[in-house]
Formats: C-alpha cells, sequence, structure tokens
C-alpha cells in the first residue's frame, strides 16, 4: 500500500484489509456467544457502515434481522454538530434487541440520537457494535459493546468511511497524511 489521493487530500495506509476481516470475526464471535438466545435485529447506519455490516453479517450464525437507517452528521472531514434523520426505522422494535451497527464512533452524537429513539421505540435491550472506536474524542455515556479496534482521532478513509463521499470503495483504511 502506498499514499492515495482522495479528491484534494493525501492518505497513507492505515489498517490492511486483513486485519479488518481478523477484528470483524473476533466481534461476531462474542455477539453470537451473548446474544446466542435472542433474536436481534441489526440496525446498519448508512452510508458508512455498509461493508462493515457486509462483513459483520456474514460471521453472525445466530437466528437474527437486518434493517438500515441513513443519518448524517459530517461534512468533509469534520463532525457538523448536529444529526439529521434521512431515512428513518420501520421495524417494530418494541421489546426487541436491537444492535446499532457504526462504522466508526467519534463524538457519539449519532448513536446518541439513535439510542434516545430506539428507547422512546420501546427497545428492549440496545447494543453497538462499531468497527472503530476514537476513545480520544468519544465522551457520551453510551457502552460500545463491540468494538473491532480503537483509533487515535484521525481522520480515516476507507472500507466503507469516506471523504465528502469518496474513498468507500477502498478495502484498506487510511488515514490523513
Amino acid at each position: 500500500m502506498e499514499l492515495i489521493t482522495v479528491k484534494d487530500k493525501q492518505f497513507k495506509p492505515y489498517i490492511g484489509s486483513e486485519k479488518i476481516l481478523s477484528s470483524i470475526k473476533v466481534v461476531a464471535n462474542q455477539i453470537n456467544l451473548e446474544l446466542k438466545n435472542d433474536f436481534p435485529l441489526f440496525l446498519v447506519v448508512l452510508n458508512g457502515s455498509f461493508m462493515y455490516a457486509a462483513d459483520l453479517f456474514r460471521e453472525i450464525n445466530i437466528p437474527c434481522e437486518i434493517s438500515f437507517i441513513k443519518v448524517a452528521s459530517y461534512h468533509g472531514t469534520s463532525s457538523t454538530g448536529t444529526v439529521t434523520e434521512l431515512v428513518g426505522l420501520s421495524e417494530d422494535i418494541k421489546g426487541r434487541t436491537v444492535v446499532i451497527v457504526e462504522d466508526i464512533v467519534d463524538t457519539g452524537i449519532t448513536l446518541e440520537k439513535l439510542h434516545a429513539s430506539l428507547t422512546k421505540k420501546e427497545a428492549k435491550n440496545i447494543k453497538v457494535t462499531s468497527l472503530l472506536l476514537k476513545p480520544g474524542s468519544y465522551k457520551k455515556s453510551i457502552k460500545i459493546d463491540y468494538v473491532g479496534m480503537e483509533i487515535p482521532n484521525d481522520f480515516v478513509v476507507g472500507y466503507g468511511l469516506d471523504y465528502d463521499g469518496q474513498g468507500r470503495n477502498l478495502k484498506d483504511i487510511y488515514v490523513l497524511a
């Protein structure tokens, strides 16, 4: 892997696809074990989580369902500080275990809004999985139950993560050079 350009910025290799897939298997094993007697609904936060969700779901071997929600809180390389729900939840989640599937937890603003919405809809249990967690910038109290990897507070792209809509198709994760 070498330097790449996405739009007007340079990125250097950071996390290879093998390490990503390995961490996903660990997360899936935890979920399979902990939720084996449940029938969870995996709620995937689009757009960024689609690659993580696909690879995670291939490793899940318990009865479950999957649905998608689209929210936005980023513009360029920084969070806007506000969350706009673009496509809402259509399933009835009352009394169900919901697993929120995030690509990355940074400030936690999106997660906080989703958690509050699911609580209002009377989910029995709300779990959170994220491929990446930035503990240096996450200051919310919602527990991240299943974390693939922790990273510093750097801007990353690839494997579903984007810079202004571009770079999601990269199989590896890159960091701003």
